[in-house]
């Protein structure tokens, strides 16, 4: 008897998989895949193998050791490799696309807040995780959007120790958003998924999900806060229109009929 269609010898394995013969034996010593099928002497492996030694190996790549590996393996038996290795790919690939670092002189950045070279400001943002510093005279900006939308708000007139206290406010509030909204996907979606015994037809379905999840809580979010925003702006201008004195409104719209209406002191 020789091997079966799609079967493979230890040295076609490892060459497969991309370790050593002598890795592959280790790994299957401390019974991390499946004993081979054997004819004789002779061990003849499948793709059910390839896909296990695939997943311990990103495991590893990813900073586990072998004890974790062999830990979690043995705690999550009913987790095909296929689909653990779909949901590593995820986290290789983020969802919502890698963001670009972009380097930038420290002038160049005051001159975008209009303001001074200062070096609390860069040390704030530094601290944050938003800036590395390269040199004395170069950053690299980690969230250039972000950064940038500090910047052009200083230029707008908030102040230094403004910008930085809204930049910690959103990473507070965005961050209990994301991590509720993640919450209800794990309990009406992912345990669901678990509760009916993780059917092999709905895993692409769940996968599609977990990748549609950024772009779909995006939208809602941005259009929840673009309406929030048009309605505090409407209220808060209207406050302050409100209590201009007649000389102030007269002076900001001229000695004609005022737009204030009742508001007007």
């Amino acid at each position: 008897m020789s091997a079966r269609p799609g079967e493979m010898t230890i040295d076609e394995l490892a060459a497969r998989v991309g370790m050593t013969v002598r890795n592959v034996r280790a790994y299957a010593t401390r019974g991390l895949m499946a004993a081979p099928r054997l004819i004789g002497r002779k061990g003849y492996y499948n793709e059910d193998h390839a896909a296990r030694l695939a997943l311990v190996r990103d495991l590893l790549d990813r900073g586990y050791t072998l004890n974790a590996v062999e830990k979690a393996l043995a705690e999550n038996p009913h987790v095909p490799e296929t689909h653990a290795l779909d949901l590593l790919t995820l986290l290789t690939r983020p969802v919502g696309g890698p963001v670009e670092p972009e380097e930038v002189t420290v002038d160049a950045l005051a001159d975008l807040a209009g303001i001074a070279h200062d070096e609390s400001f860069v040390g704030a943002l530094e601290q944050r995780g938003l800036l590395q510093r390269l040199d004395p005279d170069t950053v690299r900006m980690l969230r250039p959007a972000l950064v940038r939308a500090g910047a052009q708000g200083m230029r707008m007139g908030l102040g230094k120790d403004t910008v930085v206290g809204l930049f910690d406010q959103s990473h507070t509030h965005l961050g209990q958003m994301a991590a509720d909204y993640v919450e209800a996907f794990r309990h009406d979606v992912w345990q669901r998924f678990l509760a009916e015994g993780m059917p092999e037809e709905k895993w692409p379905d769940l996968v599609s999900s977990i990748e549609a999840l950024l772009p779909i809580v995006s939208q809602a979010v941005l259009a929840s806060f673009r309406y929030e925003l048009a309605q505090v702006i409407e209220r808060v201008l209207a406050e302050e229109l409100g209590a201009l004195t007649g000389e102030q409104a007269e002076a900001l719209f001229g000695s004609g009929d005022s737009p204030l209406g009742g508001f007007s002191g």
